[in-house]
C-alpha cells in the first residue's frame, strides 16, 4: 500500500479523477446519473461525506469538518452507540476530537432530530441513528439495545396529558437477560 500521501496513485483515486474529467463533458442526465453512480462505487466515503455535509445543513447545523466526520459515523447504518463508543469509533478513524465535542456535537444532533437518545437508565444513555418510530429491547447482561417494531407493542390508548402539556412521544424499554 502507498504511503498516505501517495494516495492519489491507487487505482481507485485514479478513476475517481477520470470520473470527474469525464463529468465536466457530459450533457445528459442519465449520463450524469451513470457518473455519479460510477463515482460512488468508486469513492463512496467522499461522497457520503459530502451527503452529511447537506443533511447537516438542511437540519441548521453548520458542517464543521469534525461534525460531518460524526455524522459519517453515526449515520454510516443504523446502530445504538453511547458517546464513549463514538468518541472511540471517531479517534480509530483518525479523528482527533474532544469528549466536550463528542457529547456537544452529539446534543445538537438529537435536538435537530438527525439521531435519538434513549435513556436505558440514569447511568446508560446510547443514541440512536434510526429516528423511525419504534422502541427498544435492553439486554441487562451484554449492555446491547435492539430494536422493537412499533406493531409489536400496541398501545391502544395513553392517558391524556396534564392541562397546558401535549404528548411529545413514547419511548418503551424492554428490559430482557440471557437465560442461564
Amino acid at each position: 500500500m502507498a504511503p498516505a500521501w501517495q494516495h492519489w496513485r491507487e487505482p481507485r483515486h485514479r478513476l475517481w479523477r477520470c470520473l470527474v474529467a469525464l463529468g465536466s463533458i457530459l450533457d445528459s442526465h442519465s449520463e450524469v446519473r451513470i457518473l455519479r453512480r460510477m463515482m460512488e462505487l468508486a469513492t463512496p466515503n467522499l461522497l457520503v461525506k459530502a451527503d452529511i455535509a447537506q443533511l447537516l445543513e438542511a437540519r441548521d447545523i453548520l458542517p464543521t469538518a469534525q461534525r460531518v466526520e460524526i455524522g459519517a459515523l453515526l449515520l454510516a447504518t443504523k446502530q445504538h452507540v453511547s458517546a464513549e463508543q463514538v468518541m472511540v469509533k471517531a479517534r480509530t478513524s483518525g479523528l482527533a476530537v474532544s469528549k466536550a465535542t463528542v457529547y456537544n456535537t452529539l446534543g445538537l444532533f438529537v435536538a435537530r432530530g438527525l439521531i435519538r437518545e434513549v435513556i436505558v437508565d440514569s447511568a446508560r444513555v446510547f443514541y440512536d441513528s434510526n429516528t423511525e418510530p419504534h422502541y427498544h429491547f435492553y439486554n441487562v447482561d451484554d449492555g446491547t439495545l435492539a430494536d422493537v417494531a412499533t406493531i409489536h407493542v400496541p398501545i391502544e390508548q395513553l392517558p391524556s396529558p396534564p392541562p397546558g402539556t401535549i404528548t411529545d412521544g413514547v419511548d418503551i424499554v424492554i428490559r430482557i437477560r440471557n437465560r442461564t
